[in-house]
């Protein structure tokens, strides 16, 4: 019988097929069950190697093609990048704009509509040179025109952009239609996040008037040059923006996106958000609150990712406002006696990080407060009764002096949000277990602008320091920066720590800044004027179908598109020699 079968195998490698008829019909039953399971074997045996073959030599590339759905909070007013505001905003004026520069997810600048660029070596001047044959949506060539009329229209004191402090004081010079100059009045090193700025059409907004630019329609129909174009814009019956159907841009200067569409869709809050989600009316959606993430039904194409953003949430002591932080003691007591563990495990359900330095603890720049190993309540106890603190009859702490009496007693104010207000609440619980008398303060985030902080009336406060890119903290810290609108609502003052801030903005030497910045800390360590608190994660549901969407280094929710055009759906496969 194996000869037989040896015989089949020899005649086929001869070419000899005729025969195989007559000898298989010469098999017995038993003869043919073993041919066929040979067969079989050897069948199953050349698919497997040539999977294996293929595994081995053929590998997955993203192809175009594909739409996506995603879910964002509010509807845009403003979809321009010297205007945007809100959250909508800003996610659609990345999407449809570019600038000179942009940022990737790992934080690097790249350039973006710019070739090159050089810095003068007194690093006052700018010099940016436009790739070739750029243009915009609508087909116009983009020159240095563009470039020009939108920083000019930025430092317009009647549009009143939002950017206008970044290019407050900058010459623009204009060389040809490909290359321009930046002259900075003093040297400025975190400059070039500037030029991430997304660049305006001069033929279609230089007809408008500096008092009609916030009221344009081509602020609800944009026209820029970035990796999406309004393909479509759906609106309810009432008038009210539902969607932008986005499409691809062909001629976008870093390559034409994969995905050929993208649908932003518009909720009014969080609940309808999530509803969407579960309806999987949309795929992708973000910013969603700690605690809702188990409201959300997940299948496994879903996947939740997260990245700490540089805010830096603290309770920021205003002295001037009461007396009782005039004592270091207090202060140092009040920040041993905080539990951040809880508040993150409580409140952000583990979405975001402690921190304890007013630089993010993601920073090159972060260094360690070697206070925080002095934590508890214990700690906080000892060191009031050190600098001569006692509970009275009604159990407030209080202080004894030949003048006065001091009461450890002051409010808390904060916003009315889910996050600050059981913060706050947890934090209140802790400073009474200390023997302090605190009153918690709630306010609409709007009359807590307006009303609290413009003016500087709270004894304390909890809120959020949004950090950009550029680690420039001079905002916030600078003993220039304490009155309304700087934002340094410690009301905080120290000579060695404005001459830091003011060289760490004139130096691009990394290893200079990393000293200065370590200086800057250990002053502020020593001097107490905020406790701080813990920093929250973005998160972002991310169906798995959409691939290679890495979120890193995010500041703002907008800059999770910013490798949009590197994002795919569609995938097909090829042999490695052809890549």
């Amino acid at each position: 019988m194996l000869n037989k079968i040896k015989t089949i195998f020899n005649d086929l490698l001869k070419s000899k097929i005729e025969k195989i008829p007559s000898i298989y019909n010469s098999f017995s039953t038993t003869e043919r069950v073993i041919f066929y399971i040979l067969l079989i074997i050897f069948s199953l045996s050349s698919i497997f190697l040539y999977k294996n073959i293929n595994d081995r030599f053929l590998v997955q590339i993203p192809v175009k093609g594909g739409s996506i759905a995603e879910g964002v909070i509010g509807s845009p007013r403003f979809i321009n990048p010297i205007l945007a505001t809100s959250k909508a905003d800003q996610d659609l004026s990345t999407l449809i704009y570019s600038g000179l520069l942009k940022s990737t997810p790992s934080g690097k600048l790249v350039t973006d509509l710019a070739e090159s660029y050089e810095i003068s070596e007194d690093r006052y001047v700018y010099t940016f040179k436009l790739k070739d044959d750029l243009k915009f949506h609508d087909g116009e060539k983009i020159t240095t025109e563009d470039i020009e009329f939108t920083i000019n229209a930025t430092q317009d004191n009647i549009i009143k952009s939002p950017k206008r402090a970044n290019w407050d004081g900058v010459d623009v010079k204009r060389l040809n239609d490909k290359e321009i100059q930046f002259i900075l009045p003093q040297p400025y090193s975190p400059f070039l996040e500037n030029l991430t700025l997304g660049i305006l059409p001069k033929h279609i907004w230089g007809e408008i008037s500096s008092e009609q630019f916030v009221f344009s329609e081509f602020n609800i129909e944009p026209i820029g040059s970035g990796p999406y174009k309004i393909k479509k814009i759906k609106k309810s019956s009432s008038g009210i923006l539902e969607n932008y159907s986005l499409e691809a841009f062909k001629n976008y200067v870093l390559g034409e996106a994969y995905i050929s569409e993208l649908i932003i869709k518009f909720y009014p809050n969080e609940e309808a958000l999530i509803n969407a989600f579960n309806k999987n009316n949309v795929q992708n959606i973000n910013s969603i609150s700690p605690n809702k993430i188990k409201d959300l039904e997940l299948d496994k194409n879903d996947e939740i990712l997260s990245s700490p953003l540089p805010r830096i949430f603290g309770i920021f002591f205003n002295q001037n406002e009461n007396p009782v932080f005039t004592n270091k003691e207090v202060r140092l007591a009040l920040s041993r006696a905080i539990n951040k563990k809880q508040i993150i495990n409580e409140v952000l359900y583990n979405y975001g990080v402690s921190i304890d330095s007013p630089v993010p603890s993601n920073s090159t720049f972060y260094i360690p407060n070697s206070d925080e190993s002095n934590k508890g309540i214990d700690s906080a106890k000892e060191i009031l009764k050190e600098n001569g603190w006692a509970l009275n009859e009604d159990g407030i702490l209080e202080k004894l002096t030949r003048k006065s009496t001091t009461l450890l007693s002051f409010s808390i104010s904060t916003a009315n949000t889910p996050e600050l207000k059981a913060t706050a609440e947890l934090i209140k619980l802790r400073w009474e277990e200390l023997g302090a008398q605190v009153q918690l303060k709630i306010y609409e985030i709007g009359d807590l602008n307006q009303n609290v902080i413009r003016p500087r009336q709270y004894d304390s406060i909890l809120f959020g320091e949004v950090i950009g890119r550029d680690m420039d903290l001079f905002a916030f810290w600078h003993s220039s920066q304490r009155n309304d609108p700087g934002l340094n609502i410690s009301m905080y003052t120290n000579i060695t720590v404005d001459n830091l801030l003011e060289e760490i903005r004139i130096t691009d030497n990394t290893d200079e800044q990393k000293i200065k910045f370590e200086k800057f800390q250990k002053e502020i360590f020593e001097d107490v004027p905020a406790i701080f608190l813990y920093s929250p994660h973005f998160i972002y549901i991310n169906s798995k179908n959409t691939k290679n969407n890495f979120i890193k280094q995010i500041t703002i929710p907008s800059e999770r598109f910013l490798d949009i055009n590197n994002w795919y759906i569609k995938t097909d496969k090829i042999w490695k020699i052809f890549l």
